[in-house]
């Protein structure tokens, strides 16, 4: 009998109605001979209502009972759901984070799991019970609630697979699985049957949303099995595994992009020693994260210095950079807050040679200038002008013929 754990989030079981669909999903699973549990999110919504009262209170409310507050959306769920599933006459069982010893750090609103207790879960599954678990959430060594951030029930789910072995862990969403790039952009975008842990890592951290990152770290640390599928429709979704040996890979998987990107320039900067630190380490003690980053040596012995950052740290990276701009009596800051990412992923680009040349061409032939390059073994992104991006997309799309069929 094979164990399953699935997830679903917050437009799953946005409503009683959803709730009790996917009580039909877990019966219809029981029924299909395998062992089942549960990770779920809060009601699509609740978790913003909960936020939104937080900050009536408090413009920085203690994070202690932050997490106390916001964990409570997902107990709503996990209680409606078991009894959804006792109404229709299937044995299940539901718990809290802290109730099945999910055991995180202290790191409040951004806890990481630890470890996870699966001596009672496997106790019901021995009984023949379908078991239901809040995700997002768990308990430090103190007895306190944490919470796991955003997206976090995904990490739930993924964890409390590796903890029980599971043969697979399918996450349901709203959409039918991994696409080739955003089917919003391209209307022609293709489902994958399958992408490495590797791919969809760089596809989360390049602005996919499908997946939380840790979810994918985790799943590939442990080597569970995920596949992504909709609450919604039928059908087969994508499958995130590990590189086969000796399976033909396309060059490119997908396109990401990211329109959350700001631009930073200081100019004229003395070429020496320790400059580079000067620079960045007043941005990294403002816990501002920094991107991609171009350096040119100029033949005064000066250099210019380029940096992106998240469009959100962008005012605050630009004071700074003045203020640093001053003491190493550069000649200019400026700055391009109009910029956005765009980024081909593929495993395969280690065996096929000339992805670059063809990508760049591809943009140029549309006219698109490239302000920044970025490369690593399985990845090509380039920062583009804003207004470039829709198309950037389309012309690298329709270029790699990811329309495809049975390129993966």
């Amino acid at each position: 009998m094979a164990l399953i754990v699935q997830k679903y989030g917050g437009t799953s079981v946005g409503s009683v109605e959803k709730i009790e669909n996917v009580a039909e999903r877990l019966i219809a699973a029981r029924k299909a001979g395998h062992d089942v549990v549960v990770a779920v999110s809060a009601m699509s919504g609740e978790t913003n209502r909960l936020v939104e009262m937080a900050h009536q209170i408090s413009d920085n409310p203690d994070p202690r009972e932050y997490d106390v507050l916001v964990s409570t959306g997902e107990q709503v769920t996990i209680a409606l759901l078991g009894m959804a599933l006792k109404e229709r006459g299937c044995d299940a069982r539901s718990y809290t984070g802290s109730q099945v010893h999910i055991l995180t750090d202290s790191a409040h609103t951004k806890a990481r799991i630890l470890d996870i207790d699966e001596a009672k879960i496997r106790a019901d599954l021995d009984k023949g019970r379908i078991v239901i678990v809040a995700g997002f959430q768990g308990q430090d060594e103190h007895g306190n609630i944490t919470t796991l951030g955003r997206g976090g029930s995904d990490t739930t789910a993924v964890a409390l697979a590796a903890a029980l072995k599971a043969d697979e862990c399918q996450i349901y969403t709203d959409v039918d699985g991994v696409y080739t790039t955003d089917p919003r952009v391209v209307s022609d975008a293709r489902r994958l049957e399958k992408i490495t842990f590797e791919e969809m890592l760089e596809m989360a951290s390049l602005g996919s949303k499908v997946l939380q990152i840790r979810a994918v770290e985790f799943a590939g640390k442990y080597n569970v099995k995920l596949r992504v599928l909709s609450s919604f429709k039928e059908g087969p979704g994508t499958l995130i595994t590990y590189e086969e040996e000796n399976m033909e890979q396309a060059a490119i998987s997908g396109i990401a992009f990211n329109r959350d990107e700001a631009k930073l320039t200081i100019l004229g900067v003395p070429d020496q020693p320790g400059v580079a630190h000067s620079i960045l380490g007043a941005i990294g003690d403002a816990n501002i994260e920094v991107d991609m980053i171009i350096q040119n040596v100029a033949a005064d012995s000066t250099t210019d210095f380029t940096f992106t950052v998240h469009r959100n740290d962008y005012e605050r990276a630009l004071d700074i950079l003045n203020k640093t701009a001053k003491e190493l009596a550069a000649r200019e800051v400026v700055g391009d807050n109009a910029i956005v990412k765009i980024s081909l992923v593929g495993v395969g680009m280690r065996s096929h040679a000339g992805i670059a040349s063809q990508m760049f061409k591809a943009l140029a032939d549309e006219g698109i200038n490239i302000r920044m390059i970025s490369t690593s073994e399985i990845k090509i992104s380039v920062v583009v002008d804003e207004k470039y991006l829709e198309l950037g997309v389309r012309a690298l799309h329709a270029e790699f013929g990811l329309e495809e069929v049975g390129l993966n």
